[in-house]
């Protein structure tokens, strides 16, 4: 069972998701100007992609990665910000309307309660959405949200490593330099990311030290805004 807790608007770990922060600037942008501008083709123009990059502070993706091949960024160029359109529309906060994206009343309500929109949002881009159709590979691990929260609940106390986290649910033997590693990349892409997205975990790379060393930590928000079976398992593990 995945149970999540409302979150008090004035909750600093809200702070901490990077996917919600991006939603309200987004929102907060789309409010400010008359509604974000749409390609032919529905998409963010890129004016407002370009602020977007700029402004939305997303992890390790800046203007500086952004513009290092293309003075010009899409919006399908930056994942982040597709994922935040699709969201809006799905959970009905925004909508298109004579070629431009414009908040709801339900979406204008949003504005100002963060830890509501984190509960309308986050839950639903977890749990439902194919990360698949964002990720670099069509493929997705076998499992379910249920058994990857609960081991990483108890197991991911200390922090543990890209590695470490595919062994609890695979075994070892994967990895980036063998056969195994469109295993590894699966599960890396459609578990990991999404967490790191949503800000239920957080990645600390080790300076000099190549990808496999990074160690994965369950943030303040984990706990804070889950509620899970093994939440139990969990305080007798620390505990001791």
């Amino acid at each position: 069972m995945i149970e999540f807790r409302t979150l008090s608007d004035d909750n600093p770990a809200l702070r901490l998701s990077p996917l919600l922060r991006a939603a309200l600037r987004t929102m907060e942008y789309a409010a400010e100007h008359n509604g974000i501008g749409l390609t032919a083709t529905k998409a963010f123009q890129r004016k407002f992609v370009h602020w977007a990059v700029e402004y939305v502070d997303w992890p390790g993706y800046g203007p500086e990665e952004a513009f290092s091949f293309s003075k010009v960024v899409n919006e399908y160029e930056f994942p982040p910000i597709q994922i935040v359109h699709f969201l809006l529309l799905q959970r009905k906060l925004g909508h298109h309307y004579k070629g431009k994206f414009l908040l709801t009343r339900k979406g204008e309500d949003l504005l100002t309660t963060p830890g509501v929109l984190f509960g309308e949002l986050i839950p639903f881009f977890l749990l439902e959405v194919d990360h698949t159709s964002y990720g670099r590979l069509d493929e997705r691990p076998f499992g379910t949200w249920d058994v990857w929260l609960n081991v990483m609940n108890v197991e991911l106390v200390q922090g543990l490593t890209e590695r470490q986290l595919y062994g609890l649910f695979y075994g070892e033997g994967p990895d980036w330099d063998n056969a195994g590693w469109r295993e590894l990349a699966a599960f890396s892409s459609y578990v990991l990311t999404p967490l790191e997205w949503a800000g239920l975990v957080s990645v600390h790379e080790v300076e000099g030290s190549s990808r496999r060393d990074w160690m994965y930590c369950k943030t303040p928000l984990w706990g804070g805004a889950m509620r899970l079976e093994t939440d139990e398992m969990v305080k007798v593990a620390v505990r001791h």
